[in-house]
């Protein structure tokens, strides 16, 4: 078990003036290229906002109709938070369970896009939503998650696209008693990404799995910086990151964060991140967190791992027949199979496998 930092002191609010401009030092963003997100530390003139389709369940309503108890925990989404003009909001209606996922394909109005999205999930019901951000935009904002009691609730959240763009955003989720949730995060596209995951328990009984895959390559930054709040009892966490990198600057950070309060007895929590180096040159940052302020747990831990190809397993399938780019494409495949097979939809897992593929630069292999 590691104890690196304090994980209890933390700034919440709407505004902006609450944080300080960072440098960079700060534990919070001493990886972050600052030099690349200073510009979102002030609101943006002429900034667009995040919109998409109207649709069963989707709808787009002025930020001033909306009702929403979230506050911000840095600046740049204090700003966002501050400036954006519209929310897309996804309502799942109580006691709903939808056979198919709702798509939202979202997009920004201007060069510079802020971003509030909203998506509650009513009692007892069940549902799978998917995000395909716009990529092609510079994005920073938020994307809020409510599960009422009982809900269940799969959010598959996909950045895809040219690698020019920065997306900044803070990704909380609030569970109700006995709220079982399922948050996968794909990152492919932008130059410059930082996503904040959190998760925090209104009641006891809530299950959360945070997953994550990401792909970097050439002087792309990606960093993913999970907390998971653990306050109640009898409730669990799960989360796994793995990420594959290649090109001689591209650099991954991921930052696990799990605090367990003293009145959270009977939880089970556990952190895993593994990085695969594709070839020399790029770097992969992790740092798994874990406090404990009790040690009435079930279970509590982490693992971390970064590694290059495994030259003895692709020689190993090439000495049976296999042609080297479709065994390398096999050991990729197997690396993301046992995360991007939870996200319950194989129509889903198959796309985002042949976005990897093409990435990659490798041919088309049937899938499992």
């Amino acid at each position: 078990m590691t104890i690196a930092v304090d994980l209890s002191p933390r700034i919440a609010s709407l505004d902006p003036e609450a944080f300080a401009v960072p440098i960079g030092r700060e534990e919070a963003w001493r990886f972050s290229p600052i030099e690349r997100v200073l510009p979102f530390m002030d609101v943006i003139v002429d900034a667009g906002y995040v919109t998409t389709d109207a649709a069963t369940y989707v709808s787009v309503v002025p930020m001033a109709e909306l009702e929403s108890s979230w506050l911000p925990t840095d600046r740049v989404a204090a700003v966002a938070r501050a400036a954006v003009s519209h929310a897309v909001i996804v309502d799942i209606p109580a006691d709903a369970e939808l056979s198919e996922p709702v798509v939202v394909r979202l997009r920004g109005t201007a060069p510079v896009s802020y971003m509030h999205i909203e998506i509650r999930a009513g009692r007892f019901s069940r549902a799978t939503v998917v995000l395909e951000h716009d990529a092609s935009v510079d994005v920073a904002g938020a994307v809020v998650v409510h599960q009422a009691d009982g809900s269940n609730l799969t959010v598959l959240s996909v950045l895809d696209g040219p690698p020019t763009h920065a997306f900044l955003a803070q990704w909380p989720t609030s569970l109700g008693r006995d709220a079982t949730f399922l948050g996968c995060q794909v990152t492919l596209g932008g130059k410059t990404v930082r996503i904040l995951p959190s998760v925090t328990y209104r009641a006891p009984g809530g299950k959360a799995d945070l997953l994550g895959v990401f792909l970097a390559d050439q002087d792309q930054y990606f960093e993913h910086r999970i907390f998971v709040n653990h306050e109640e009892p009898h409730c669990s966490s799960n989360v796994t990151y793995k990420g594959a990198l290649s090109g001689q600057k591209a650099h991954t950070v991921w930052v696990g964060d799990v605090l367990v309060r003293r009145t959270a007895i009977g939880i089970d929590t556990y952190e895993l991140n593994r990085n695969l180096l594709l070839n020399d040159g790029p770097r992969a940052d992790s740092v798994p967190n874990l406090e404990l302020e009790t040690g009435d747990v079930v279970s509590a831990g982490h693992a971390s791992a970064t590694g290059r190809f495994d030259d003895e397993q692709l020689f190993y399938l090439q000495a049976r027949g296999i042609p080297e780019q479709i065994a390398r494409q096999l050991v990729v495949h197997g690396f993301f199979a046992d995360v991007l097979g939870r996200v319950g939809s194989d129509m889903w897992r198959d796309d985002l496998i042949g976005r990897i593929d093409a990435r990659l630069g490798l041919t088309e292999v049937a899938h499992a």
